[in-house]
């Protein structure tokens, strides 16, 4: 039978879970950084950008095509988010009685779903494609530092796994244990809190 929901983590992946939550506040903090020193912080963007008078007379040093803060910024939403999903679940899953495969294997599987969807068709791809493309995934990096729809297909694959990983956990909890590690694994680092449901049912 499937545990149910449970506030608690393990000691570092407790601890872990608040610095996700702290990534993402710093993260949004030195996004703004950029604002206010640089005309257009993300070239995908245009449009995003503050009048003269609200901007420092500071430019920062770009990495690639953003910002040196406003690239810090995505990469800790990148690596804080799976632990942010942790603590998110640590404090509401009790209290919205969903299951445990709703929190720690539905919602990564379906925020790779719209990711991937938003990154392959939606996202205004800065040119030349680049290494530091920011992507949740290491398959969703491939993809956005390449252009090669080959990987952005196979990542709609793996988050097919966790899709079905979730789906089966109501029927048949062995099954979606190994399909939840595999999805897990594929989806590193969004993939973390899947992760941790393999190997905490598997127990």
């Amino acid at each position: 039978m499937p545990r149910p929901a449970t506030p608690s983590l393990p000691g570092r992946l407790d601890r872990a879970a608040d610095w996700g939550v702290y990534a993402l506040v710093a993260g949004t903090l030195l996004g703004l950084v950029a604002f206010v020193t640089n005309p257009v912080p993300d070239p995908s963007f245009p449009w995003a950008t503050l009048p003269p008078s609200l901007r420092l007379p500071y430019a920062q040093p770009r990495i690639e095509h953003w910002p040196v803060s406003y690239t810090l910024a995505v990469w800790l939403w990148v690596f804080g988010l799976p632990f942010a999903l942790l603590a998110a679940y640590r404090r509401y899953a009790p209290a919205t009685g969903l299951r445990r495969s709703t929190w720690l294997v539905g919602l990564p599987a379906v925020l790779m779903v719209a990711l991937t969807t938003y990154c392959r068709y939606f996202w205004p791809k800065p040119d030349p494609a680049t290494w530091n493309a920011p992507a949740y995934t290491f398959v969703c990096w491939a993809y956005c530092s390449s252009y090669v729809t080959v990987w952005s297909t196979l990542a709609y694959a793996i988050a097919a796994v966790g899709v079905a990983a979730f789906l089966v956990a109501r029927t048949d909890g062995d099954r979606a244990v190994v399909a939840a590690g595999a999805f897990g694994v594929l989806a590193l680092p969004l993939g973390l809190p899947a992760l941790y449901y393999a190997t905490t049912e598997s127990d």
